[in-house]
């Protein structure tokens, strides 16, 4: 066991290593860090990117400063699960990374021109995906990504190999079309896959607008919340026992407001 003397290895991210080494030590470790696993510590991680993009949105150096360490710690973690397992290291992970971005950038660390590196770059991952898995043009695309943005990677993946509308207006018409299916349709069950449907159709048109469906909404997102705070205040404190007309009142000098 080791004794609670600070930690001072050589060099931060050594430092970073040895502390969750501690934490996970069987003798005398964290009991919540010693309880976890890939799959506990998997939700963590997610949330931890999106406050990484909240700290960039919000612009503060010392706040992105600190919730990219709060990344690298989930890294760390990962790699430390599984060093306890006997799987693979911290370094392994460094390795694999230093090496997968040299062998997908040869005109920079290797001989080759770069004369289309995006068709280069493209591909080389090709290759990667068929070399560790299935070689489809949707292969790769994880599962677990928020569902619009994964919505759009597929739709791009698809549309590399020649399977996409031309324009615009194919994305549009099948939203509509969509749309009358949801009014149609006859059952929960049926609602359910109708609307992720005409979910799917949405964001093909955004794509094809070249609008992130995922940023967009994630500004509507934060757009609404604005103006609900906004509407709340303007109206006293809350919109509780308001008619529908007093709220929409209230939510247009609101937005006349923005404008102003």
């Amino acid at each position: 066991m080791t004794d609670g003397a600070a930690i001072s290895p050589q060099s931060p991210i050594d430092r970073l290593l040895a502390i969750m080494a501690r934490l996970r030590d069987p003798d005398g470790g964290c009991e919540w860090d010693l309880a976890q696993d890939f799959a506990t510590i998997a939700p963590y991680t997610i949330e931890e990117a999106y406050e990484v993009a909240d700290a960039i949105a919000g612009g503060d150096p010392a706040a992105i400063c600190d919730e990219l360490g709060d990344l690298l710690l989930q890294v760390v973690f990962h790699a430390q699960i599984a060093t306890d397992a006997g799987l693979f290291g911290f370094d392994d992970v460094a390795n694999a990374i230093s090496a997968k971005m040299e062998r997908r950038h040869p005109h920079i660390f290797g001989a080759a021109r770069a004369a289309d590196v995006r068709q280069q770059w493209e591909t080389i991952k090709a290759a990667e995906r068929a070399a560790t898995g299935p070689a489809g043009a949707l292969a790769g695309v994880a599962v677990s990504l928020p569902a619009l943005l994964r919505a759009q990677k597929l739709q791009g993946r698809a549309a590399r190999v020649g399977f996409d509308w031309p324009d615009a207006e194919g994305p549009r018409d099948k939203i509509v079309e969509e749309l009358a299916e949801v009014a149609a349709a006859d059952s929960d069950a049926a609602r359910h896959e109708e609307v992720g449907d005409l979910l799917f159709a949405a964001v093909n048109y955004a794509r094809k607008l070249g609008v992130d469906a995922e940023d967009a909404l994630r500004a509507a997102n934060v757009k609404f919340a604005r103006r609900f705070a906004a509407m709340e205040e303007h109206a006293g404190g809350t919109l509780a026992g308001l008619s529908l007309d007093a709220q929409e009142d209230h939510w247009t000098a609101v937005k006349a407001s923005e404008r102003s």
